[in-house]
């Protein structure tokens, strides 16, 4: 079967849809959680949202709805807790620790086989239906208009926090909102990549950005991009040479930032070497 062929299957049409939309909020709000050295939360998040999933599937619900809750309920938790620097990794490993214990309980209480649990350790993109689709693109687009509605707070509070509060700004309220946004991204992307791999989608492409540009618009536009790019031929390679769609994705977003980072390693070496 040539590649036309292969593009033209529904399933193939719905992951891409799907992956689309994944990257279009995964950009921005990775951007955020680079300057905002919250890395560890994001992969917190998803290893959180993996206990939510085993708790919906032993309470006979959808494992997405377990999902959503543990992770807007993790990303609240640790907005309210670690708004801080200071404590912000302790509220964080704690939040992590208690939720991964919760899921391991869960799975065994369980006495049946909760495929559709383990699907989201690693994602499950070649099976999305048009609802998810659906699901996928209304909660992306939602992130995208709040982050452009809040772009400017929350760039203002990621910088200089201290600032920010002596102009009225809230840092708490800012934190809750960014925590917000990180837990519906990840629950977004986890349909793509899977909980093991949701740290790379997020960082990855965003940390290449940081490296490319210091103008935080333009990181933006970068990371969204690049994210965009990742999924894209992440997931054609995983269709046409075959493996895992999700292991695609993400050598791509890494493979960026090794990029990145190796020419602003070049750029650093000359310059300095223009000034000795």
């Amino acid at each position: 079967m040539s590649l036309s062929q292969l593009l033209a299957l529904s399933f193939v049409q719905h992951a891409f849809y799907a992956v689309s939309a994944v990257a279009l909020a995964a950009g921005p709000v990775g951007y955020f959680v680079v300057i905002r050295r919250q890395a560890f939360a994001a992969h917190a998040i998803g290893h959180v949202g993996f206990a939510g999933a085993a708790g919906a599937v032993l309470l006979g619900l959808s494992p997405i709805l377990g999902l959503l809750v543990f992770c807007l309920g993790a990303g609240l938790l640790i907005g309210v807790g670690g708004a801080t620097l200071d404590d912000r990794d302790a509220v964080v490993g704690v939040t992590l620790t208690a939720a991964l214990g919760l899921g391991v309980l869960f799975i065994s209480l369980y006495s049946g086989y909760a495929n559709a649990t383990y699907s989201i350790l690693f994602g499950q993109i070649l099976g999305v239906t048009s609802s998810d689709v659906a699901l996928v693109a209304s909660l992306s687009f939602g992130v995208l208009a709040v982050v452009s509605y809040a772009y400017r707070p929350l760039l203002f509070v990621s910088v200089d926090a201290q600032s920010a509060e002596a102009r009225g700004l809230s840092t708490r309220a800012m934190s809750l909102l960014f925590m917000t946004l990180l837990a519906v991204t990840t629950v977004v992307a986890i349909q793509v990549v899977g909980v093991l791999l949701v740290f790379s989608l997020l960082v990855a492409p965003a940390a290449a950005a940081e490296m490319i540009t210091n103008r935080p618009l333009e990181a933006v536009l970068w990371s969204t991009g690049l994210a965009i790019l990742s999924a894209w031929f992440g997931l054609f390679l995983g269709v046409w040479i075959g493996g895992p769609v999700s292991f695609w994705i993400t050598a791509l977003a890494s493979f960026a930032y090794l990029l990145a980072r190796l020419n602003n390693s070049l750029h650093t070496r000359r310059a300095q070497r223009a000034i000795a």
